[in-house]
């Protein structure tokens, strides 16, 4: 059970801001209504303020084409505001993933059934548990650097990665 639950359905081996929204769609298998992403190492890197020009520029490109929402454990407004404002784009702090009690609202808000929200985010421990378990489509990135290519020596997620193994996850597809 816990395999299944760590497993992403889609784990393209790059950062949001390389990821083909169109292949995302695809390998979703079915209508893909909303993007639920995550902030920290996702979309802003580590001890970073700034979000990556590739990144802000997939975010405005997917958000012309889809609705986004930013979900973060992060509990700093300003933080997270520094992203979502300049984009409009509506956002939770201090979501406490992998529990799942904001991330349903924010479908409840979406309107839309889990299985046509995607969950887009760096960790499996908290993203790809907490969109599994509420019947989402996750996707696994890899965390972000500066210049918006993945970190090259990302310890957390390595480490998440053969823990998951451990337990007797698939290999991410």
């Amino acid at each position: 059970m816990l395999a299944k639950l760590l497993t992403p359905g889609w784990a393209p081996a790059t950062t949001v801001a390389h990821l083909s929204l169109e292949e995302l769609v695809h390998r979703a298998g079915q209508s893909i209504g909303a993007l639920v992403i995550d902030v920290d190492r996702t979309l802003l890197p580590r001890r970073q303020s700034e979000i990556p020009p590739s990144a802000e520029s997939w975010l405005r490109l997917s958000q012309a084409k889809l609705p986004i929402h930013l979900l973060s454990n992060n509990p700093s407004r300003r933080r997270i505001a520094s992203v979502a404002d300049p984009l409009g784009l509506p956002y939770t702090i201090s979501a406490a993933k992998p529990r799942r009690g904001a991330l349903r609202r924010v479908i409840n808000d979406l309107g839309l059934p889990p299985a046509q929200v995607a969950l887009l985010g760096d960790r499996l421990f908290t993203d790809v548990l907490a969109g599994n378990r509420l019947g989402l489509f996750t996707v696994l990135v890899k965390p972000i650097d500066p210049s918006g290519q993945p970190c090259r020596h990302d310890q957390l997620q390595n480490l998440e990665l053969r823990m998951a193994r451990w337990f007797g996850t698939a290999s991410p597809s």
